[in-house]
């Protein structure tokens, strides 16, 4: 994996005001990177982060609007002049035992599907003219969820499996201009995952690794997959190598 710094580049993650998000905006800043840091709801946590990095700027948008996204990418040329990588962190779940079949509507498939698979490709065109200017990344947050029959719902580890053949389907038709790659993770130690001890005390008790992961395993992950020039179409299952013994 590659570990080159990003000076000069220009970072947008969405989904940025927490967690994984907010732990790839600060590593992208830390290796030098002008960051986006984007949020829906979390107006008041993204302009704090926004405003403890070296330099960026904050975008409210929700990426399951086409306008927003294009609002968005449009924001950063104002700012920053260009557009470099691209990482589509932002995401919706539902937790729905995988058993219940009655729950997962279609209403449910298309909240999650509106987000994490439309939003996704709706951000993604609006970034690509930019990216393909600088020969740059998309990295796409998907899921172990879409590797393994697991997850929060059947109706995420769906969409989760959607992108990871999106992220294939893309790398194939925009490089060598851009290169499309996948960061899959298992279980993150993240606010959301902060109540689900048993899960944490399972993935601890099986996974070589034995722990979960934290948010900055990811981030130092796909920061390392954006800035490695020769790998396009890959999804990097994160999982400290849990879906290998289960």
């Amino acid at each position: 994996m590659s570990h080159e710094r990003l000076d000069g580049k220009v970072v947008l993650v969405t989904g940025s005001s927490s967690g994984i998000g907010e732990a790839v905006a600060r590593r992208a800043d830390a290796l030098g990177a002008s960051v986006v840091v984007n949020s829906v709801r979390s107006v008041e946590a993204g302009t704090s982060i926004a405003a403890s990095l070296r330099d960026a700027i904050y975008v409210q948008g929700d990426v399951a609007l086409e306008a927003d996204c294009q609002r968005m990418v449009d924001e950063t040329l104002e700012r920053f002049g260009r557009l470099d990588v691209l990482v589509n962190n932002a995401g919706v779940t539902k937790l729905i035992d995988h058993k219940d079949l009655d729950a997962a509507s279609v209403d449910v498939f298309r909240e999650i599907f509106d987000v994490n698979v439309f939003g996704t490709w709706a951000m993604t065109m609006a970034a690509v003219p930019s990216l393909r200017l600088h020969h740059g990344a998309i990295i796409n947050m998907t899921s172990v969820a879409g590797v393994r029959p697991t997850g929060s719902s059947i109706p995420y580890a769906a969409s989760k499996a959607a992108l990871n053949h999106l992220t294939v389907l893309l790398a194939k038709v925009v490089g060598p201009d851009i290169r499309v790659n996948a960061i899959a993770p298992g279980l993150v130690a993240t606010p959301w995952t902060e109540d689900w001890g048993s899960l944490h005390a399972l993935v601890a008790a099986v996974a070589p690794m034995k722990r979960s992961a934290t948010p900055e395993d990811v981030a130092k992950a796909t920061i390392d997959l954006a800035t490695s020039d020769y790998i396009t179409g890959q999804v990097l299952v994160v999982d400290g190598g849990l879906s290998i013994v289960t």
